[in-house]
Formats: structure tokens, C-alpha cells, sequence
């Protein structure tokens, strides 16, 4: 068993992040009661900024246009934008396209907002792969769930799925997407299924006991690059990233992307309304470092970000990315950093709630148990990280018990 520190976590320093952000991101937004509040991006930016992270002479903030048509029908049917377009501007729902439903309610400007979003996850793939940044982000973005014609799960349009629809378009050959939400990223997975050049890599919980119900290891796609690892409810941080450890990292290093795209949706934490896993602050941290210092063995350094889940408004989602966002600038914050006054302040303000004083939830140094260490049969981790190298790992030429 080994127990790394920051320093042996951590991904390389004083990388060149561009995060795209426009206050008219917080338009997406299903109204008042719905578990997708965009204050908890606010709140993000708000702490981001708060600690100085957007303020590094390598970090900027960039503005971006909202995806046109053209680029939405890379991944959407046209005649569902054009209903998400019907939907925005009337406020009538269209139930053959998911709009109107509980999880997807109708809002005006739907179109406009949703497209925005996407416009946000194009511009950091288009500044990654040409060069004029080494990792972008966009921490609204992460959109999932939506299908080529259809909302589903909170999410209008599929900003990753099109942000990699893109790269492919413009010359990439090889693009890898890492999904760590806590639901499984079936739409990115469906959009490229059949795609030999795409490997998609979700770690969810198990689709027995949360939406969507899809995203079981025998989900391979073509020649195995459709990748499931689906968890048992309550998995804790130290088992989460063992199974993280057994898949993902000799899956990039096979595949060798040309891109990196990444989803960090920050449902898995214990306390998330709307899932059962039991991650921290802290183990979603070291989750972060991992991807970081993943995005330079296996794809050069280039790094598309984005966020996705995550509906503890207040104690998870400000903390949990402005982590992602220090560790993508190469500068981690130390989880024992206090969060700053005028950030409660802000908090109490917005949300009438008290707001976490630390940027831990008391777990420094998160253990990690390697695959490496000898396989438990009587661990449903164990079974679960089995069952999808058993599935995946021989079509990438790796033995399912030992990487090799």
C-alpha cells in the first residue's frame, strides 16, 4: 500500500491554463427548486478568484462565442435543435425530445444558454490542439447525458461530445475521455460507440442503483472503447481510487491520445443529494492530480476540462473545482488553505447558508491501494474493477490481472 503526499500526487507546475468563462454562462438554469442551480458555478469562480488562482501570470480568462448550428450538428439531429429552439423561445414543451420533463424542464433562452455552454467546451478543445494553450477549461461545461436527439439528465446539449467531435474534425486522430461523475456518461458513450478513434472511460456508480441505468462493463464498444467501471453504492475514497488506478491509467497509456478530455463532475461526495457514493473533498483533489499528471505521460500535456455533476451547492462543488482549476494551472491549493471571508460573505449572501472554512474535509493525504497489491475476491470493488479489465483489457492487448 502506499500513501502519496501532495508532492507525489501532483501533476507538473506552472502549466498554462485557459479557463473560457462569461457571466451569461449562470443563464442555464431549469428555475428555482431544480438540483442544477448555477450558483454553484458562481460560487466556483467566486473562490477561484478569491484565492488568487485566476490571477496567475499563467492563467487566463478568455471569452468565446456560443456554438453555431453548424457545430451542434456535429453531435445533435438538426431537427432536435431546432425543438430546443421551439422550446426556448415559446416555453412549450417537446416530449419526443425530452424537453419538459421533470429533469429537464423548459426555460426561456434554453437554446441560447445550452449552446453557450457548448461554444465554451469547443473554444478550449480549438485553444489545446492548436497550441495556444496547454490545458483549457470550461467548468460549466461537462453536459453528459444528452443524446443526439434528445435532453436527458439535466443536460440540453452534449458540450464534451461536440468539444471531441470537433478535434476529430480538425485533425485529431486519437481522442480520450475520462468521465469520473458519479453518473454514467452515457451520452458521450453513445455518440461515439462505433468509433475506434475515441475511448471513452466512465466511473460511476453502478447503474443498479442511479440514472441513467446504462454503463455495465460488458457496455465495450468498438474494439473495446467504451469503458465502464461501475461502483458499488458507498465507496469511499481509498477503494474509488484504487479502481480509478486499475483502469485508467494502462488504458491512456495504451491508447496514447492525442487529447485528453476530461469530465469532473463532483456528484460522488458524500454529501451529494443525489447519489451514494462517499468521496471527499480531498479524494476528489487527488483524483484531479492524477488526470494532470496522466495528460502529460499519455497525450503530450494536452488537456481539455470540464465540469459536470454535482448538487452540493455550497459545502462540494466552490471547493472541489477550484481545486481542479489550481491543480490544471500546476500550482495545487493545500487542502489546509482557509477560504477567504469575503467568500463566506458572498456565500451567506447568495445561498443564506454557511459556507466551509477549509479547503479539506480533513483528509490531507488520501491512501491508495494499487491493483498492484494482490486482488480481494471478497471486495465489491474488487469485483466490479475485475469485471470491466476482464471485458476491455484484451482487445488493448493487457492481461486483466496485470497490466501487461
Amino acid at each position: 500500500m502506499s500513501s502519496p503526499d501532495s508532492s507525489q500526487s501532483a501533476g507538473p507546475e506552472n502549466c498554462e491554463l485557459e479557463i473560457f468563462w462569461d457571466e451569461r454562462l449562470i443563464s442555464y438554469d431549469f428555475g428555482p427548486g431544480h438540483p442544477m442551480n448555477p450558483v454553484r458555478v458562481e460560487l466556483t469562480m467566486a473562490l477561484a478568484r478569491g484565492l488568487g488562482v485566476l490571477d496567475r501570470p499563467n492563467v487566463r480568462v478568455s471569452a468565446f462565442e456560443a456554438a453555431g448550428d453548424k457545430l451542434l450538428r456535429l453531435v445533435h439531429e438538426e431537427s432536435y435543435i431546432a425543438a430546443v429552439k421551439h422550446s426556448g423561445a415559446t416555453g412549450l414543451p417537446e416530449p419526443g425530445h425530452g424537453l419538459g420533463t421533470p429533469d429537464n424542464p423548459v426555460f426561456l433562452g434554453m437554446h441560447e444558454a445550452s449552446a453557450l455552454v457548448t461554444g465554451a467546451s469547443v473554444a478550449a478543445a480549438e485553444a489545446v490542439w492548436t497550441g495556444r494553450a496547454e490545458h483549457a477549461a470550461n467548468i460549466s461545461g461537462g453536459l453528459h447525458h444528452a443524446l443526439s436527439d434528445a435532453a436527458s439528465g439535466f443536460c440540453v446539449y452534449n458540450d464534451p461530445a461536440v468539444a471531441i467531435a470537433w478535434l476529430l474534425e480538425n485533425g485529431a486522430e486519437r481522442v480520450a475521455y475520462v468521465d469520473i461523475d458519479v453518473h454514467h456518461g452515457d451520452g458521450v458513450q453513445a455518440a461515439f460507440y462505433d468509433d475506434p478513434r475515441v475511448l471513452t472511460i466512465s466511473l460511476h456508480e453502478s447503474p443498479r442503483t442511479l440514472f441513467p441505468g446504462t454503463g455495465f462493463p460488458d457496455e465495450t464498444g468498438a474494439d473495446g472503447t467504451s469503458v465502464n467501471i461501475s461502483l458499488p453504492p458507498g465507496t469511499g475514497d481509498r477503494p474509488w481510487l484504487r479502481a480509478f488506478e486499475a483502469i485508467v491509467p494502462p488504458l491512456l497509456r495504451r491508447f496514447r491520445p492525442d487529447v485528453l478530455v476530461t469530465q469532473q463532475g463532483a456528484d460522488g461526495h458524500a454529501l451529494d443529494p443525489l447519489a451514494h457514493l462517499i468521496l471527499s473533498v480531498d479524494g476528489q483533489r487527488t483524483a484531479y492530480a492524477l488526470l494532470h499528471r496522466l495528460a502529460h505521460e499519455t497525450a503530450g500535456g494536452r488537456w481539455v476540462l470540464t465540469g459536470g455533476g454535482g448538487y452540493e451547492l455550497v459545502q462540494v462543488v466552490p471547493r472541489a473545482w477550484t481545486h481542479l482549476l489550481a491543480e490544471a494551472a500546476g500550482g495545487p491549493v493545500p487542502p489546509e488553505t482557509a477560504t477567504p471571508d469575503d467568500w463566506r460573505e458572498f456565500v451567506r449572501q447568495r445561498t443564506e447558508e454557511i459556507a466551509p472554512r477549509r479547503m479539506t474535509d480533513g483528509t490531507e493525504t488520501v491512501e491508495v491501494s494499487r491493483w498492484g497489491d494482490g486482488y480481494d475476491p471478497g471486495s465489491p470493488v474488487d469485483q466490479a474493477v475485475l469485471a470491466t479489465r476482464r471485458a476491455v483489457f484484451p482487445e488493448h492487448g493487457l492481461d486483466p490481472m496485470t497490466d501487461e
